[in-house]
């Protein structure tokens, strides 16, 4: 008799990750134009790399750090956190993490009880969600305002509240929309948290890469919600270092010993090798972060003019930050947009990732990257206006 595997409820509910699963598909097509990963293709600035180096090859990456991470580390980063964020943080104050994604984990496991509710705004980072999921939360969507460019829909999230209500969790700016949630609506979620006693978990990833008016608040600068906040940030994102796998979060001093619990079976501690990259990355030039942003703006504004050429195929809020963008497609064969994508890639030779990785309201879009090389957001352009041809 065969033995049935168990798995357990909250991992087999999960689907699996659209952006992993056109990845594996690419690799199965010669030549394909990519935009379906958020990851940048610059790489590290140099003295990143032999700040890594040097800590290499002086012995100070061998062994573990503590848990919280580097103090001088920590310190960096408290520094940040006061020029960059308007937070009053402590060293105490600051875990850092192996990527913004284990900080997130961490918080959320430190936070809620199985069956707890945490608020997401829609569309969101698939991942956000599936944290939500193996915590044994129920995640729980409210639409953001698409014609308004995504933004937050206060009184839909305030009627999302209930008894069982524990936690909100936002991107800003947005993975997958580029919405840069202002201050003025930021204000508003930090009063209902605080009426109804709820914590605000951020991931604040792409928090240097805004464009034309936005500008990036993070809701932890609001002195009464100093109780109320896990922040959490990455350095991979900023350096263009996702491989390095290193982030941070901020929360208040009671509550990092409890979040502590949950990052020291997740990971005991950060890569040191790659926290000695961080603090050069932190305490460096920060003229490499501008001219990211500088390129970002500019492939974003390609994309957009790209997308112009295409009106009856896709209809698009121009992002206002981080290096995505979430088209709408108005084609019927959009409505399942994994269908549309797999097809997308395997005869167009284009990958982008279907929108119903991002939650409910994701359904019927795209999501593209434009943190790639003019080159690659031209050439599947190209791609794209020939395919479409028969509906243009």
């Amino acid at each position: 008799m065969e033995t049935k595997l168990k798995i357990s409820n909250r991992v087999r509910q999960m689907p699996k990750s659209a952006i992993h699963e056109m990845t594996r598909l690419s690799k199965q097509i010669e030549d394909v134009a990519f935009l379906s990963w958020a990851k940048p293709t610059s790489g590290a600035p140099d003295h990143i790399r032999r700040a890594a180096m040097a800590a290499i090859n002086d012995g100070l990456a061998d062994g573990y750090s503590e848990s919280l991470g580097l103090l001088e580390l920590r310190q960096e980063i408290v520094k940040k956190l006061s020029r960059d964020n308007h937070i009053n943080a402590k060293p105490s104050q600051i875990i850092v993490t192996v990527g913004a994604i284990e900080g997130l984990a961490a918080a959320l496991m430190a936070v809620i009880d199985p069956g707890d509710e945490v608020i997401l705004p829609s569309p969101t980072y698939s991942t956000h969600v599936s944290q939500v999921v193996l915590a044994s939360g129920k995640p729980v969507f409210v639409p953001t305002i698409e014609e308004e460019g995504f933004t937050l829909d206060i009184e839909g999230i305030e009627k999302a509240v209930t008894p069982k209500t524990r936690a909100i969790l936002y991107c800003s700016p947005s993975n997958p929309t580029g919405a840069v949630f202002s201050e003025a609506q930021l204000g508003r979620l930090a009063e209902i948290a605080l009426e109804h006693n709820l914590m605000v978990i951020t991931d604040e990833a792409y928090e240097y890469f805004t464009y034309d008016e936005h500008k990036h608040f993070s809701i932890a600068a609001i002195p009464e919600m100093r109780k109320n906040v896990v922040s959490c940030f990455t350095v991979t994102k900023t350096y263009a270092m996702t491989g390095w796998r290193i982030g941070y979060l901020h929360a208040d001093e009671e509550l990092i010993p409890q979040i502590n619990k949950a990052h020291i079976p997740f990971a005991i501690c950060t890569p040191v090798v790659s926290q000695y990259a961080a603090f050069a990355a932190l305490r460096g030039p920060q003229e490499c972060v501008e001219e990211f942003r500088g390129k970002y703006l500019s492939t974003r504004n390609l994309m957009c003019e790209r997308l112009d050429h295409l009106p009856s195929i896709f209809e698009y809020q121009r992002p206002g930050g981080s290096y995505l963008m979430f088209p709408k497609i108005l084609l019927k064969e959009g409505k399942n947009s994994k269908t549309f994508c797999e097809k997308l890639l395997r005869e167009a030779r284009v990958s982008a990732t279907p929108g119903i990785d991002f939650g409910p309201t994701g359904e019927g879009h795209l999501r593209l990257s434009f943190c790639v090389p003019e080159e690659t957001i031209n050439k599947a352009f190209d791609r794209m206006e020939v395919y479409f041809k028969k509906y243009l």
